[in-house]
């Protein structure tokens, strides 16, 4: 016992703390216990704490309406511009700038319901404007290239693009606010964004309601030149699905060291392309060999020199 009294006095030497401090504040604790402090102060945070609860389901309940009316309002403006035949594209980005900002306009209201101003909102915003926009520079400059895309008409949905810079290249399925969507032959789908597509080179292939058909065909040396121009002519005017009244150009496009390289050349649409390029490739072939015409191949000859 003696041991404890001691080394309560040596603590409180050492810390500074005298016994007549400890007794002060062990006679206020029993004083706001007696007066019900604590009491006091729950009762008065429990208003508090409610008034922040309604608050809450308040603001559930905003952002539910506001979504609905939102989705409404992106419905009747997209059945808007689908009557009056806008671009796809344009519908696509007009819809993801509506949708944005609309919901910025609903958080907005959402911060006033807690106290907070919009006009306190707006210079936050404001104060770290910069900072925003050195941060997201990249995607500020996607959107400026969307609406360059738009605006210029460089390329619309349902075109058939390719990327010069990195040879992306494929089918317009959409024009976002910040990317657009390629789909490939091989129905992969590339995501670009709108700057790359707004700051550099391209080639929009089926900008054209007709494509030019240009295709190679090697023939060998010891084959008939005007025999075999004639075949292919034959056979481009047997096809119907052609340009009408389009000029047939064949021609000698170039000669080789083992082979002669015929060209052949017309104006095909856009939409009959590739069934046309295919179907002459092979048909070409069957009318070679019924004309005795022959496709050189790579091959070595050997000579044997005896003494």
């Amino acid at each position: 016992m003696l041991s404890n009294v001691i080394y309560a006095v040596k603590f409180f030497a050492v810390s500074g703390t005298t016994i007549k401090d400890v007794s002060d504040t062990t006679n206020k604790i029993q004083t706001d216990i007696k007066t019900g402090a604590f009491q006091q102060w729950l009762d008065s945070m429990i208003p508090k704490a409610l008034s922040f609860f309604w608050c809450v389901v308040l603001a559930l309940i905003v952002w539910f309406i506001g979504a609905r009316i939102i989705n409404l309002a992106r419905k009747i403006i997209k059945k808007t511009m689908e009557r009056r035949n806008v671009e796809i594209g344009v519908q696509q980005f007009t819809d993801g700038m509506l949708k944005a900002v609309l919901y910025i306009a609903l958080i907005v209201v959402i911060l006033n319901l807690f106290g907070i101003e919009t006009s306190s909102f707006a210079a936050a915003i404001a104060s770290v404007g910069v900072t925003i926009g050195l941060a997201f520079q990249g995607s500020l400059s996607n959107l400026a290239g969307g609406i360059l895309i738009l605006v210029l008409h460089t390329f619309k949905v349902g075109d058939y693009i390719i990327e010069d810079t990195h040879k992306n290249e494929g089918t317009v399925t959409e024009i976002s606010i910040f990317y657009t969507k390629l789909l490939t032959t091989d129905r992969k789908v590339i995501i670009v964004p709108n700057g790359a597509l707004a700051n550099s080179s391209l080639t929009n292939v089926t900008d054209s309601e007709h494509r030019l058909l240009d295709l190679e065909f090697y023939i060998g040396y010891k084959d008939d030149i005007k025999n075999s121009k004639e075949v292919l002519r034959k056979l481009a005017e047997k096809e119907d699905r052609r340009k009408e009244d389009s000029e047939i150009s064949v021609f000698v496009k170039r000669i080789e060291r083992s082979y002669v390289v015929l060209g052949l050349r017309m104006e095909i649409p856009q939409e009959n392309y590739w069934s046309v390029r295919y179907d002459m490739l092979e048909n070409a072939k069957y009318a070679f060999d019924k004309a005795g015409v022959s496709i050189p191949f790579p091959q070595l000859d050997i000579h044997n020199k005896n003494d």
